[in-house]
């Protein structure tokens, strides 16, 4: 296809890149067998002639639907094509009959829905867009109307789409072949169906596709004579039984293993399964999900799926058991057995994953471990058992996994066909084959071995029938093709299947031979295919060898050439398996003959493999062919990405540039008659003229440009290859020539033209110039006459000019300088102004902040004098709270809150009697009021029987009425409605009678339960006055007890007991223990003040009695307050405030017990270390500081006060502190000192227990002082003996302290 002769500068033509293949450019230079082009990314190259291919000036920028149309048939222009067709989202081309489908990797779904079957249904082929469907129609129709089987053959890479081609093509044809049931079940859906369980058992993800077929597969769909679908056949090739064992990262295994791991829980319970993470066949990958599947409704989905296709839920259960049993299978590992060469089971997780598996397998658990571990070898006097290493058991393993997984996958396959059925009376079908593409990646194995041979066969079978469509073509257009050669690829077949001497041949024996290696293998193909040119060995390798392919060469690692190639099953196994009780697992492995029992029988892959494709191509070779060739556009996986260098490579293996040889072989170029004389008539114009033959035309035309090696048909021109591209170069010199004869003739006219011009200008011009000269010269005499006075006058004005300018320049700069000077004074003055300012302000902001230091520091001197003896003040007054008269003030300020209780409660009694009489006389005038209603209803009932009788005596006396006419008519209404108003009185009058009569009833009521309440009031008076007597006994033991404690307390070594209890931390619990009863002590100052009215909220306690004592009358009294309330205002009653005290001496005794038994016992053992404290502390003294163990008796007392704080918030917590002050003041004060009572004389009485432990209660045991109390008792204090601070001193602004 060179184009040497062709290539001129300006020629558009393509050239060799590394990066993108091909880039188009301009040829800018020709120089010898070389040609400099300027490239289309601005680069400028220089190649050799021989490396260029022309390329179409006039192609479309949105491509061809047919690359047979293309201009240039080549590799540059199908690869243009297909870029061009791609990113206007048209994935599909045709190539003569021919489909390419290029993977847009994005759901198209508006392609393939009914609407658009229904628009090929019938459609010519090429007559629509490029489809699947198309092709599809075009075997359907073929078929139906012709009788001849067909098939559709779908290949390409991993990823590039064949499976969804072959789902859409079997999607047509059940569309078109109608509804022929089969067991209630359509066989169309049943095919369909059969698609997703063959994916999950046979699919998996790879380096270059998420969902690879890894077995080959051709459905054979049968029809009936109507065209309709009524049966069919599903054949596999070569399953991938390596993958089960041994996967890659980033590859996965079938996708069977994992929705099974995320299946239901009950399934993965019964299966015992999990994260698909834990097994070692799966774990091998990082990869164990897939972006946007979700496994456990693919799995559902599958179980639909051989639901449809007639797998019964019994089978479908025993299906998953097996595959479940081959993942616990891959996690049992061996290790060494008793003796070095025996192997055993690992370890406990071994050994339950070999359970499960026998398990699920039902057959016996120590039968599978055997069958694992040993060998029985079979002779002719008797069986000996061998065992295995622990490297030999996994291969056992992993041998038994793939048997099994491999007769799984085969018994799926046979019963689909069984579920399916086939047509025995069907003359016709049509096959569609999904096998894999040419392969050939970094390491190339057995697999990748046997799928390029199946390419090299097909590739065969595509070749012949292309080059059969060639012959078709040629026959049809009657030229002569005798002379065309044909080169096939029969010579790499013979080097892989040729028996004997082929590889597979040379393989199968060094199978047989059981010392036979890979580098034995290797070393044989060497010297067996050493002069073939189609091999070769590689230079670094010394057991690979490289095979050169159609689409390329591979490199073939032989390492594990024989494993793959042995396809035998362990006797061991067998018998294990076909003796399982589970009749599936049993039926997956038959019993084989006693001979084939004895030993393992050794089957090659290779040579059955080679026999299933040769029972394809005999198919094939029975049907007519029809081509999809899928090409993935790019190794990302992402839509609108087009790499050019990988999608050449897979047009090269897919076979489509081998058929562009073939076509370029013979005639590539095709032009009807109108399109050829359209495009190179203007090489010889005379040959049409006169002329209305266009084959007569075409002959003498390219007769005239003396082309050889045409041939004209009966529509058409075929020219060779390259004679397009010689063709066009000679039409664009004819087409330069032209142009340049046009373009010399144009230029003469307008040359002419414009000359014509000038001339009749420049007559023109001569003529205005001479009247134009004359005009000039009379006018210039004229300015030399005003020219002198314009002279004149000029001189004189610029002299006055010039004197007025230099006399007002000069009065400009004398006031500009004035001014100056003025504004430099003034600006002087403002800075002077303004710095006097500035330091002012700054002097008087540093005095300030001095006075103010100074003052704070007064200030701080002063109050911390004034609290130094503030506190000593403190001190005194607390030693002197401690007498006995604040027991005597508090008694004599509830003696007189008593008396105030029970004149309040007389007062009420009063008040409730002047309210009965109030009530009484109320009663009194309602009964007058209810007598009088009565007296004047009866009058009016009286008045209305009188009226009767005098209407009843009327009436007698004059029977005979006249009828008299009314003339008094307003008198008649009047009465009217004086009668309406007695009535109306009458009604109001018997409804109130009715109320007063209800009202008196209840008002019965109420003076009853008054009166029950009273004399509940007067109990209640009575047993208060009892609890005030007892009160007053308690005051008088307290007298007693205080002065006891008085006594000890000034017996007692005060000095060394304050040393001993480390007084700055002690004086602070003791400060706490003042708070304890402060608040009482104020409440009963308040109240025993002469004329207290005082409501002011007291503040809150922060010791644990004064909280108890506020919770007592928040929690307990305020509803107690309320009822009491309720009967004073309603009973009379002599003693309320003694009543109302019995009953709350009751509660705070009950309740105070128990929180003082609660809190005795958590501060018990505390209180013992506070009291042997003082003890240890005097030996202690001697050996060290008293700050040690001061620190520890603090530890103590604090610990004890967090014990109080705790309980106080779980008082607070239980609504125990939240009251009113001024409705509960008296009873507050009451139950305060009831409380701080008890607990004196529950301190006393411990007290008197322990003797040591008196200190504790020495500081608690008198009532404290108020605040107004410190504050009156302050004494006004001379400070002139007191010495000011040296800085106030020396600041001249305290001299007065000097004085």
């Amino acid at each position: 296809m060179a184009t040497q002769a062709t290539v001129a500068v300006g020629s558009q033509v393509w050239i060799e890149d590394p990066d993108v293949a091909w880039i188009d450019g301009e040829v800018i230079k020709v120089h010898g067998d070389t040609v400099t082009v300027k490239c289309s990314d601005e680069k400028t190259v220089t190649v050799k002639v021989t490396t260029v291919h022309a390329k179409d000036p006039e192609e479309s920028p949105c491509g061809v639907d047919d690359m047979t149309k293309l201009a240039y048939l080549h590799e540059p222009g199908v690869l243009q094509n297909l870029k061009s067709r791609y990113d206007m989202n048209e994935i599909y081309t045709y190539t003569g009959n021919i489909l390419i489908a290029v993977n847009p990797f994005r759901r198209l779904p508006h392609l393939y829905d009914t609407q658009m079957m229904e628009q090929y249904k019938g459609a010519d082929f090429g007559e629509l867009s490029p489809h699947p469907f198309a092709v599809a129609d075009v075997a359907y129709r073929l078929m139906l109307h012709e009788g001849v089987s067909q098939s559709i053959l779908v290949s390409g890479e991993s990823g590039a789409g064949k499976t969804e081609s072959t789902k859409m093509i079997m999607r047509y044809l059940a569309y078109m072949g109608g509804k022929a049931a089969s067991e209630g079940r359509t066989v169309e859906k049943q095919v369909l169906q059969s698609n997703p369980v063959l994916e999950a058992f046979g699919n998996a993800k790879t380096v270059r596709n998420n969902n690879s077929s890894r077995f080959g597969k051709f459905v054979e769909i049968q029809f009936d004579q109507n065209g309709r679908i009524s049966g069919a056949a599903v054949r596999t090739y070569l399953l991938e039984r390596s993958r089960v064992c041994q996967i890659s990262d980033p590859e996965r295994n079938y996708h069977c293993f994992y929705m099974l791991c995320a299946a239901p829980p009950e399934e993965l319970k019964r299966y015992k399964l999990g994260d698909p993470r834990t097994f070692h066949y799966l774990n091998q990958s990082n990869c164990h999900k897939l972006e946007g599947l979700d496994e456990s409704k693919e799995y559902l989905e599958t179980r639909k799926a051989m639901d449809i296709i007639g797998i019964s839920s019994e089978e479908q259960e025993a299906i998953f058991r097996v595959v479940a049993a081959i993942l616990h299978l891959g996690n049992v590992e061996f290790a060494e057995g008793d003796d070095g060469e025996s192997s055993k089971p690992k370890d406990e997780k071994s050994l339950f994953h070999l359970k499960t598996a026998a398990e699920l397998f039902m057959c016996d658990e120590k039968a599978l471990e055997d069958s694992l571990c040993q060998r029985i070898i079979v002779t002719r006097d008797e069986n000996i058992v061998k065992t295995l290493d622990p490297e030999a058991a996994k291969g056992s393993r992993d041998a038994l996994a793939k048997t099994v997984y491999s007769r799984l996958f085969d018994w799926l396959v046979n019963k689909i066909n069984f579920s399916i059925g086939q047509d025995p009376n069907s003359k016709c079908l049509i096959g569609v084959l999904d096998i894999y593409g040419f392969e050939s990646f970094k390491t190339n194995s057995f697999e990748q071995f046997c799928i390029n041979l199946t390419n090299e066969k097909l590739q065969q079978h595509f070749n012949q029938h292309v080059f059969k469509m060639e012959q078709e073509e040629y026959t049809k257009e009657e030229i002569d093709w005798s002379y065309i050669e044909f080169i096939d690829n029969q010579d790499v077949l013979d080097l892989i299947e040729k028996k004997p001497g082929g590889i597979i041949a040379l393989l199968d024996e060094a199978c047989m031979l059981p010392r036979s290696t890979h580098e034995t293998f290797a070393q044989k193909l060497y010297q067996t295919f050493k002069n073939n040119k189609r091999f070769t060995k590689p230079k670094l390798s010394r057991s690979d060898f490289t095979i050169c392919h159609y689409a390329g060469d591979v490199n073939y690692q032989t390492e594990l050439f024989l494993e793959k190639n042995k396809d035998y099953v362990v006797a061991e196994h067998q018998a294990l398996l076909s003796a399982s009780k589970c009749s599936f697992v049993s039926g997956l492995f038959p019993l084989l003959s006693e001979d084939s029992s004895k030993s393992s029988k050794f089957s090659s892959i290779g040579s059955r493999f080679k026999q299933q494709l040769q029972s394809l191509l005999e198919t094939l070779s029975a049907t007519e062919p029809h081509y999809i060739r899928c090409v993935k556009p790019n190794n990302l996986l992402k839509p609108a990405i087009f790499e050019n260098q990988n999608v050449l490579q897979q047009l090269r293996c897919g076979g489509v540039m081998e058929a562009i040889r073939i076509s370029c072989a013979g005639y590539p170029t095709r032009r009807t008659f109108y399109e050829f004389i359209d495009r190179f008539g203007i090489l010889a114009p005379d040959v049409l003229s006169g002329s209305s033959d266009e084959i007569a035309a075409v002959r003498r035309l390219l007769e005239k440009v003396d082309l050889q090696g045409y041939q004209i048909g009966k529509t058409k021109v075929f020219l060779r290859a390259g004679q397009m591209a010689e063709l066009d170069a000679r039409r664009n010199e004819v087409l330069g020539r032209s142009a340049n004869m046009i373009q010399r003739k144009v230029r003469s006219f307008l040359a002419q033209k414009n000359f014509i011009k000038l001339q009749r200008s420049a007559v023109q011009l001569q003529t205005i110039c001479r009247g134009e000269l004359a005009r000039r010269i009379y006018q210039n005499l004229r300015r030399e006459a005003a020219s002198l006075k314009i002279q004149t006058s000029y001189r004189m004005h610029a002299a006055r000019k010039a004197y007025n300018e230099l006399f007002t320049s000069a009065v400009t700069i004398q006031s500009a300088l004035r001014g100056m000077v003025a504004r430099k004074e003034l600006h002087f003055r403002q800075q002077t102004k303004a710095a006097i300012s500035i330091q002012s302000r700054c002097r008087q902001f540093l005095a300030r902040l001095y006075y103010s230091r100074t003052k704070k520091a007064a200030i701080t001197t002063q109050c911390a004098w004034r609290g130094k003896v503030a506190r000593k003040e403190l001190r005194k007054l607390k030693m002197a709270a401690r007498e006995t008269g604040a027991l005597q003030a508090a008694k004599n300020k509830l003696e007189k809150q008593v008396e105030e209780l029970t004149w309040r409660l007389q007062l009420e009694k009063r008040m409730r009697a002047d309210l009965e009489e109030a009530k009484s006389q109320e009663n009194a005038k309602l009964q007058a009021t209810l007598q009088e209603v009565q007296q004047q209803y009866k009058e009016t009932q009286e008045m209305l029987v009188k009226e009767r009788e005098t209407a009843k005596k009327a009436a007698e006396v004059a029977p005979v009425i006249k009828e008299v006419p009314v003339i008094d008519t307003e008198l008649m209404n009047k009465l009217r409605d004086e009668n309406d108003k007695l009535k109306t009185l009458v009604s109001s009058l018997e409804k109130k009678i009715d109320y007063t009569e209800k009202k008196y009833e209840e008002t019965n009521k109420i003076s009853e339960e008054r009166l029950k309440k009273a004399m509940d009031a007067e109990s209640k008076i009575v047993d208060l006055n009892m609890a005030m007597l007892r009160l007053q006994e308690k005051l008088s033991n307290m007298e007693s007890e205080e002065k006891v404690q008085r006594q000890a307390l000034l017996s007692s070594p005060v000095k060394s007991m304050s040393e001993h209890l480390s007084i700055p931390i002690v004086a602070k619990n003791l400060e706490n223990g003042y708070h304890e009863v402060e608040e009482p002590k104020k409440s009963l100052k308040a109240a025993g003040a002469p004329g207290s009215v005082s409501r002011k909220k007291p503040p809150q306690p922060t010791s644990l009695f004064g909280r108890m004592a506020q919770g007592f009358r928040s929690a307990s009294f305020v509803n107690m307050h309320v009822e009491a309330t309720d009967v004073v205002r309603q009973v009379e009653a002599k003693y309320p405030a003694l009543l109302f005290k019995q009953q709350l001496t009751a509660y705070v005794e009950k309740i105070y017990g128990i929180i003082r038994d609660n809190i005795k016992k958590e501060l018990s053992s505390l209180i013992s270390l506070c009291i042997q404290a003082p003890r240890t502390m005097k030996a202690s003294m001697l050996r060290m500081s008293g700050r040690l163990s001061g620190q520890a008796q603090s530890n103590h007392w604090q610990r004890i006060i967090e014990s109080l704080d705790i309980l106080l918030k779980k008082l607070q917590d239980n609504h125990y502190a939240a009251a009113s002050w001024d409705e509960l003041k008296h009873i507050r004060q009451a139950v305060g000192f009831l409380v701080l009572s008890n607990m004196r004389v529950l301190m006393t009485e411990d007290s008197n227990n322990a003797e040591s432990s008196s200190f504790l209660l020495d500081d608690n045991s008198s009532i404290p002082f108020s605040v107004d109390d410190i504050t009156n008792s302050i004494q006004d204090k001379d400070f002139s003996d007191v010495k000011p601070a040296e800085e106030l001193l020396e600041n001249p602004a305290f001299q007065f302290l000097q004085d």
